[in-house]
Order: structure tokens, then C-alpha cells, then sequence
């Protein structure tokens, strides 16, 4: 998939060409750019992230650089070869340098990645081992999008893997005003895994694979093309776009130090993370707001564990569509799903829904369509402007900007916008 914004990767390639490794260590925001910082923030505002905040003090290895500067090549390249993996952990200067930045990185970020790949990775393991995809690309999830399947970038790739709209679609995924599936961590990985191995059957090589994933296979016959016919990554390397350059090197990093963090002085504890979840496939339409109301799951966790959904809204009888919850919880979900959907269809035969937090519960529950308490939202449609949503609710585009923390004029398709 073509994405132009791999700020990860455009920032490292672009620190490496003028820092030298002894230099003065840059800031997280510096390293990472702004889209991978932005994504990073965004999943520390999620419902399990915020509770992991407020739990635990982030802890920081200031001297953990300085001693990685006294690490022999030897001892890395002994402990890649340990890995066995089927994708090439080649080891260079450019490698090192990263792998240098990753464990300043991950210093602060360790606890959340690690506990993010417990949740994720046996998923991840599972599809990527039935479409014949190296296991060791379940990292990828870390350089794409810090394991947050909220994040977007600003080019509008999207997920755990960061799909572009066209890319995603190709692959089965649906996204409209109310699903987003490159948002559904287990259809994204299908997607991802599918892609890859695609791409792996068009260069017959894993790294360039990879790569492609990255810039777009048309970019990487480009480079085989300026190289003179070479098929190697390293060979064509400096044909390649710079981001692209680097995006090899930022796995192979991020693969080494989530495998060899304690060699290096790094340690992590653990947090609380609905390790045990299930998922039931809906018949009718169902609101976040009721599925609350009859499990005691809050709206926010909710969205968590489902970020497919864009409108707090399962169109259950229009598709095959899911619902994810913990484990516990599935029970008293099962017992109530009758009601569930008896009040969801009496919610969506009153226009617009309105849905108010209940003191103290974090629970969501029906509102008046004239309610003076009521929160109400409203999804972008194709053709509407600040303007023109702004007359509809009788407000004004001042209005709207400042709830929604909007600087400029312009809204996307899909976009949940607070209106009161």
C-alpha cells in the first residue's frame, strides 16, 4: 500500500543522514515524527490505556543509550542469528543506529508494547501463519501504527496497519460512515497478511515485500530498474524513497529490542488488559448504548475493544457484523440480547439519537430529541459543510469548531462531529 506519510520512517532516514551516533539524543516527537507521536497519544487516551496512566508512574533508562554504545556488533549479530526467522535480519551501521534509537524509544513506551503484543500477538500469530507470512512481521504493527487501531495517519491511512481507503477496499475491507473494518484488528490482519503474501509473490523476496507494503510494488521495480536489474533491498537502497530506506531498518530494530530489551537494561511491568475477550456475531442493529445498559461495559471500553465501529452503532441486520466484549461479560450480554435489540430499534425510530452519559456509571442512555441535557452527535455526510450542518442543528460554524476542536474549514466523510 502507497503511504506517503510513514513519518516514522521519513524523520529516522533523515536523522541518520546528518546525526552522527554519538550526537545529543533527539526527542521521542523528533525520532518518531509527528504522525507516529500523534498516534502514540492517541492510544493513551483509549479506555485500558488511560486506567494503565493512572496506575503506574512511566519509568525512564536515561543511561540505557550510553551503554548501548558499549555493546560489540558481535553480541547483536549472535543474538539476531538466535531468532531463526524466516525474513533476513540483516545487520549494518544503519541497523544499529536504529535499533540505538528504538531503545531510547522504547524506554518510555515498553510497558504498552508489551502488553498491546500479548493481546494482540496470538491473533496476529494465527492469520499470519495460515496466509504463510513470517511470524516475525507481527512488528510491523509497532512501526505502522504503535499498535493503536485508532490511529490515522495524515494522508488518511488508517489502523493497526495502516491501510489506505483504496488499498483496504481491494482487500475486502469495508469503510463507510459507520464501519471502518481497517479499524477491526482481526479483519486488518487478514487484510495485511493477504497483501503481504501478495506482494511476496510478485518479488519472490520478503524484504522487498516488505518494503513494498510500504511505498507500492511500483516504486520498488522502479529501484530494481535504476539499480541496473538488481533484486536485493540493499542493493537497490539508494533507489528507493528515503522513507522506504528506512522502514527495513526500523523493523529489524523494533524486532531486535522487543526480543532483547533485558539484555539492555530496559524492564517492564505489567497492567490490566481484557486479555480474555469473545466475540458474538450480531442478527439486528444494536447501540453501544444499550449493549452498556445490559453488561455494565462503559461506552469508552466499548470502543475500545470494538474501533471498527464509528457511531457507537452495530448495523447488525444489514451484514456479518461482531461484537467484542470481555470475557465476563458475554454471559449477562447473551441473557439480554432480546432487549437489546427491542431498544435499539426503538431508539432508531426517533430521529436524531441522542445519547446522555448517566452520572457516575459511564453509561450511555436515550435522550429527547429536544432534551436540553442530551450530548448529540452527527456523522459527516458526503456534500455537507460546517455550514450546512451547522443550520441544521441551529447553531453556528464558531460553534461546531470549538467543540470539536476544529482549526479549519473542512470536515470528511465519516467524520462524528458533537453538535450539542
Amino acid at each position: 500500500m502507497t503511504k506517503q506519510n510513514k513519518t516514522l520512517v521519513v524523520v529516522l532516514s533523515l536523522i541518520l543522514s546528518i546525526l552522527p551516533l554519538g550526537a545529543k539524543a533527539q526527542s521521542d516527537a523528533e525520532i518518531m515524527g509527528n504522525n507516529y507521536s500523534q498516534a502514540y497519544d492517541s492510544l493513551m487516551r483509549t479506555f485500558y490505556m488511560q486506567k494503565y496512566a493512572n496506575q503506574h508512574h512511566r519509568h525512564a533508562y536515561e543511561d540505557v543509550v550510553e551503554a548501548f554504545e558499549h555493546v560489540p556488533d558481535s553480541v547483536i549479530v549472535r543474538r539476531i542469528a538466535s531468532m531463526h526467522t524466516v525474513f533476513p535480519l540483516n545487520y549494518n551501521e544503519e541497523v544499529r543506529a536504529y535499533i540505538r534509537l528504538y531503545l531510547k524509544i522504547m524506554s518510555k513506551k515498553l510497558d504498552v508494547m508489551l502488553t498491546l503484543s500479548e493481546f494482540y500477538h496470538p491473533m496476529f500469530e494465527e492469520v499470519l501463519t495460515r496466509y504463510d507470512v513470517p511470524d516475525e512481521l507481527k512488528y510491523l504493527t509497532i512501526v505502522e501504527s504503535a499498535m493503536n487501531p485508532q490511529a490515522t495517519s495524515r494522508v488518511g491511512a488508517a489502523g493497526l496497519w495502516q491501510f489506505m481507503y483504496s488499498t483496504g477496499k481491494l482487500y475486502g475491507l469495508e469503510v463507510n460512515s459507520v464501519v471502518d473494518d481497517r479499524r477491526d484488528p482481526y479483519k486488518s490482519t487478514v487484510a495485511a497478511a493477504r497483501y503481504l503474501r501478495d506482494l511476496y509473490g510478485v518479488f519472490n523476496d520478503w524484504t522487498l515485500a516488505i518494503a513494498a507494503y510500504n511505498c507500492g510494488p511500483g516504486n520498488i521495480n522502479k529501484g530494481i530498474a535504476r539499480s541496473g536489474g538488481k533484486t536485493s533491498f540493499w542493493e537497490i537502497y539508494p533507489y528507493l524513497p528515503r522513507e522506504t530506506r528506512g522502514y527495513i531498518p526500523a523493523l529489524i530494530a523494533t524486532i531486535y529490542v522487543m526480543n532483547f530489551y533485558n539484555d539492555h537494561g530496559l524492564k517492564a511491568t505489567s497492567f490490566d488488559y481484557p486479555i480474555q475477550t469473545d466475540t458474538i456475531t450480531l442478527h439486528d442493529d444494536a447501540l453501544f448504548c444499550h449493549v452498556s445498559k445490559a453488561t455494565g461495559v462503559s461506552i469508552p471500553e466499548l470502543e475500545a475493544l470494538n474501533p471498527q465501529y464509528r457511531a457507537e452503532y452495530i448495523p447488525g441486520a444489514s451484514g456479518n457484523y461482531t461484537l467484542c466484549l470481555p470475557q465476563n461479560k458475554m454471559h449477562a450480554f447473551i441473557t439480554n440480547i432480546d432487549s437489546v435489540y427491542t431498544w435499539t430499534r426503538d431508539s432508531l425510530s426517533r430521529k436524531p439519537i441522542v445519547v446522555t452519559a448517566a452520572k457516575g456509571s459511564g453509561k450511555m442512555g436515550k435522550g429527547k430529541n429536544n432534551g436540553g441535557g442530551g450530548t448529540r452527535y452527527h456523522v459527516v455526510k458526503k456534500g455537507e459543510s460546517l455550514s450546512s450542518i451547522a443550520r441544521k442543528y441551529g447553531t453556528t460554524v464558531k460553534a461546531l469548531k470549538k467543540k470539536n476542536k476544529i482549526k479549519g474549514d473542512k470536515v470528511n466523510v465519516g467524520q462524528k462531529l458533537r453538535v450539542k
